[in-house]
């Protein structure tokens, strides 16, 4: 029964439009959830649940990120889900905020500047110059850019929020020398040698590969260069506002 009951909110948080990450982080949780407690999710109380997160944070050492992520999952499939009246009182300590790394311009032309490969170099330019989640670039396909008016369409962002990047002239000019020489028929904008999306994992590494080669004594991921986008602008004097459409955040 109990599983029958995680298989259906699996298939709702799919009608529903969640990414395949949240959906994958959420049945994760559950699934857990329901071998810690070993009875009907019908029957859970407020104590199993405080039971379930007292024993990841002294059993498997979960910190408090992940621990409110997973009353999140709990929470949702109770009172959104099963629209069940269960009373769920429990207080975490807030995630910890820490200030982003960030790139100076100094850095990013020193990044840039040790990728020899044409792909690669695109798509840091890419990401810095648009702002654009890691899932957002590798979900990018070639019609969603408009190379003669230089915008492009971010489709169903997270959150299911559609929003307009702008695209820099040199870099549309540089991407279609770069189409124009790809010998793989691929729709998406970046591809692997099958014609198929990158994964996250292969601009990972690559970036950890340059970063090193540049010198740059810094842990850069693909957000970092999202991050770097924002407080170029910021520093430049942008309005918060335009900034927060561009990236698509909510606040």
């Amino acid at each position: 029964m109990s599983q029958e009951l995680l298989n259906k909110f699996k298939n709702e948080l799919n009608i529903m439009g969640y990414s395949q990450r949240t959906i994958d982080t959420y049945m994760i949780y559950l699934n857990m959830f329901n071998d810690f407690v070993k009875k009907d999710l019908n029957e859970i109380n407020n104590e199993d649940i405080v039971n379930f997160l007292s024993y990841l944070k002294t059993e498997k050492k979960v910190g408090s990120a992940t621990l409110n992520l997973v009353l999140s999952a709990i929470k949702h499939f109770y009172i959104e889900f099963l629209k069940n009246n269960i009373v769920i009182n429990i207080k975490l300590p807030k995630k910890a905020k820490k200030i982003p790394i960030v790139l100076t311009p100094k850095e990013i032309k020193q990044l840039i500047s040790v990728i020899d490969n044409d792909r690669n170099k695109l798509i840091v330019e890419f990401i810095f110059s648009t702002g654009v989640r890691i899932s957002e670039c590798i979900n990018m396909k070639i019609n969603n850019l408009n190379f003669d008016e230089y915008t492009g369409n971010v489709i169903s962002g997270k959150g299911n929020k559609d929003r307009i990047i702008i695209l820099s002239k040199k870099w549309v000019e540089d991407y279609k020398k770069y189409l124009s020489n790809r010998k793989i028929h691929s729709e998406y904008l970046f591809c692997n040698n099958l014609g198929q999306s990158l994964s996250v994992d292969t601009i990972q590494k690559f970036l950890k590969i340059y970063a090193h080669k540049a010198n740059i004594d810094k842990k850069i991921s693909p957000h970092t260069l999202r991050h770097s986008f924002a407080t170029n602008l910021l520093e430049n004097d942008v309005n918060i506002r335009y900034i927060q459409q561009l990236l698509g955040h909510a606040n």
